[in-house]
């Protein structure tokens, strides 16, 4: 008879497989619900409606460009997006070149653009440092940034205690924003949970997300993956909490 342990480390492996080979920034293949109301905001519509009104603009850590394509499209501006994994940024610049944006492998804490070179900053889930955003903002410009909040999917401390805890950028970005001359137009803040539907689908987001459980090793710490299931499964799944928030400000 399969012993317990066997049959879980058996179940993961595909997903471990998977995480080897990821490149993007899509999540669509993780079977997670959201079972409370999301967001009361929608990030591509806020980016796009500002991206219709920029001439230049600039989206920080792109992943894939799966999210800037689909903001960008029919627009004609100056397209710049920055990359610094070295196996997204191909990937983002094919997608992108066809819509005449150009792919750039930088830092996005220390920006290798002149002052006051764009309309719109974008950042959908980069680290950011708010002074060099204000720097390569022109007058008028707006940066929107939608974010994780600093202590997601806090129940797994429960049973990894070395789970991280992050500063609480949601107050020093705006802070930072503010020191540096950009006046805050919206800055909201929102949880809600969800539900995985298998230890698989979350040791795989696990594995994708390295800052939250340094040094993660799915098979050496089964033991504490299947008490995590056993304290947090429901009927509808392994239950966590997620954290967003969005802000956005203006350079008058």
């Amino acid at each position: 008879m399969i012993d317990r342990r066997s049959q879980a480390l058996a179940q993961i492996a595909p997903y471990i497989e998977r995480a080897r080979n990821f490149s993007g920034w899509s999540f669509k293949d993780v079977d997670v619900r959201h079972l409370d109301a999301r967001e009361p905001w929608d990030y591509e519509a806020i980016a796009s409606a500002r991206a219709r009104a920029a001439a230049s603009i600039l989206d920080l850590g792109t992943g894939g460009g799966e999210v800037l394509s689909r903001i960008v499209a029919g627009i004609d501006a100056r397209v710049v997006a920055t990359e610094e994994w070295h196996v997204n940024a191909p990937i983002a610049a094919a997608r992108l070149r066809p819509l005449s944006a150009c792919v750039i492998r930088a830092d996005a804490l220390r920006l290798p653009f002149a002052d006051a070179a764009f309309d719109l900053v974008l950042d959908r889930h980069e680290a950011l440092a708010p002074a060099e955003v204000a720097r390569v903002l022109a007058p008028g410009g707006t940066i929107v940034t939608q974010q994780v909040g600093h202590d997601d999917w806090p129940e797994l401390r429960r049973f990894f205690p070395r789970k991280a805890t992050f500063e609480d950028h949601f107050r020093t970005y705006q802070r930072g924003f503010a020191d540096s001359g950009l006046t805050i137009d919206d800055a909201r803040w929102h949880e809600e949970r969800v539900a995985f539907a298998t230890l698989g689908d979350l040791v795989y987001m696990l594995l994708l997300t390295p800052w939250f459980l340094a040094g993660f090793d799915p098979i050496a710490e089964i033991d504490p993956l299947l008490a995590l299931e056993d304290g947090l499964r429901t009927t509808d799944g392994i239950v966590l909490t997620e954290m967003h928030y969005i802000i956005v400000a203006s350079k008058r």
